[in-house]
């Protein structure tokens, strides 16, 4: 059911302008898919899925990676979850704080995941620094690595 559902997900998010769980969930449950907004949060984490700006300046739902690589985004979210303590941003900068030596996994995890509206990277023993395109850019990415370790 699990891998039903999750598939449903992907496609959904490439049929429809989502960018909310509750529009997400909503789709779902009109699709036969009962489900709670946590599950939905679980599923989006799992899956990889980011939101983004498209291409009209509107924010959506969409894959890191490709449908193929989606189990290494799932590596992703698990090692952020393991080394992670906290994110948090200002203006453009995004500053995650990890365990004692964990800053440079969690620093090439999220360099492997290609957030969109990174300039870059720079991980220490114990943060790695997110320098985001602008501010809200930072946000959303703030947002999604928090979703991705469950904060």
């Amino acid at each position: 059911m699990k891998n039903l559902r999750q598939s449903k997900i992907l496609e959904l998010i490439t049929e429809y302008r989502l960018d909310t769980q509750e529009e997400l969930q909503e789709k779902l449950k009109e699709c036969g898919f009962n489900v709670t907004q946590a599950t939905v949060s679980r599923d989006i984490r799992e899956l990889g899925i980011i939101k983004s700006e498209g291409d009209d300046g509107v924010y959506k739902y969409r894959t890191v990676k490709t449908r193929e690589q989606s189990d290494e985004g799932g590596k992703f979210s698990a090692i952020l979850r393991q080394t992670v303590a906290n994110v948090a941003f200002a203006n453009n900068l995004i500053v995650v704080k990890t365990h004692s030596g964990m800053g440079s996994a969690a620093g090439a995890a999220v360099d492997s995941m290609q957030l969109p509206n990174v300039i870059g990277t720079l991980a220490g023993d114990d943060t790695l620094l997110i320098i985001a395109a602008d501010n809200e850019n930072a946000k959303i990415i703030t947002k999604t690595l928090n979703e991705m370790i469950g904060k």
